[in-house]
């Protein structure tokens, strides 16, 4: 559900962001401003768990959450003007080859979260199925696109073998209207808002046929030099509420309620599917921790795609040095 463009763009508004030294008793909190890149959302429980229960607070940290464009994000961190922000790793790897001095401090999604969402009657069960089909995505940019080009890649397709329809992010309005059959988007978001609209679809989710990385917190090399205190003590907050949210759903929906505008009006049960979807893509071993291998496949995708043009030393890109 995250919202995504490859292109970055510096020539943005700034507003600066402290990045003083936590927890010393009885200073002024560090002022955090975290692009998030998307609407408030269910999904973002481990971030308002954690700052309802104070862990942020108890770092040193004021947190203020920013709803902008991922790729505003992925630029003002890459100047050097905001220490952190939600990204996924396809923009991490884009955004050093541009020369932004970015790097990926802790995964939050283990599992790449797209799927290909298909009217049941379609047949559409494996990757090759959707050999000369339509699809309709967001557009030819950002995480929808990558991951579909994986599942591609993964039945042996190229995108010459299918239809590709740009439907901006629309995917449940047109599919429900008759308009599409076929679409991407986010396992935690059309399969789940589809299947409440009583239309029957089947699921392609990118995770079971490729592993990349995905959703996570990304810092600017900056802040990591200058102040790695504050690294530990941020991602340290965020993987606290990771944990309480992935030990305790229920408590997790309760606390994020505040932070989600016209909560009421929401369908609470498919409110509750979005978060349990989501937990399944968080759930790892050792949350936080970034598997190599998904970083290797990432990097091999963008190659093929022709958004990179030269392999990079990914040991820049990503760091588990903040991982408890």
């Amino acid at each position: 559900m995250f919202r995504k463009m490859v292109l970055l763009t510096l020539g943005l508004a700034i507003t600066l962001t402290a990045c003083g030294s936590p927890n010393v008793q009885n200073e002024a909190l560090t002022h955090i401003r975290l692009p998030m890149g998307y609407i408030p959302n269910i999904q973002y429980a481990p971030f308002y768990v954690a700052a309802e229960k104070g862990y942020f607070k108890e770092a040193g940290i004021e947190i203020e959450f920013d709803y902008a464009f991922e790729t505003d994000g992925v630029a003002l961190v890459g100047a050097g003007e905001l220490p952190f922000a939600v990204v996924s790793g396809e923009q991490v790897l884009l955004a050093r080859a541009q020369g932004l001095p970015v790097t990926y401090v802790a995964a939050w999604y283990q599992q790449y979260p797209v799927s290909v969402v298909a009217k049941s009657e379609l047949g559409v069960i494996v990757p090759q199925d959707l050999k000369g089909r339509k699809i309709g995505l967001p557009g030819l940019f950002g995480a929808s696109y990558i991951g579909l080009r994986a599942l591609l890649a993964a039945g042996k397709l190229t995108e010459a073998d299918v239809t590709l329809d740009a439907i901006g992010f629309n995917q449940v309005e047109l599919m429900a209207a008759g308009q599409q059959d076929i679409v991407v988007g986010y396992a935690a978001n059309e399969p789940i808002q589809l299947r409440a609209q009583g239309i029957a679809v089947t699921e392609l989710r990118v995770a079971d046929y490729a592993q990349l990385a995905a959703n996570g917190i990304l810092a600017s090399e900056k802040v990591i030099a200058e102040n790695p205190e504050l690294v530990r003590a941020f991602v340290g907050s965020f993987l606290k509420g990771l944990k309480d949210t992935v030990a305790n759903p229920d408590e997790a929906f309760e606390l994020s309620k505040s932070h989600i505008p016209n909560f009421s009006e929401l369908d609470e049960g498919v409110q509750r599917e979005v978060l349990a979807v989501s937990i399944e893509q968080w759930q790892a071993e050792r949350l936080g921790y970034s598997d190599p291998a998904a970083w290797e496949n990432m990097q091999n995708v963008l190659l093929d795609m022709g958004l990179l043009s030269d392999k990079m030393d990914l040991s820049k890109a990503f760091t588990n040095e903040f991982i408890p």
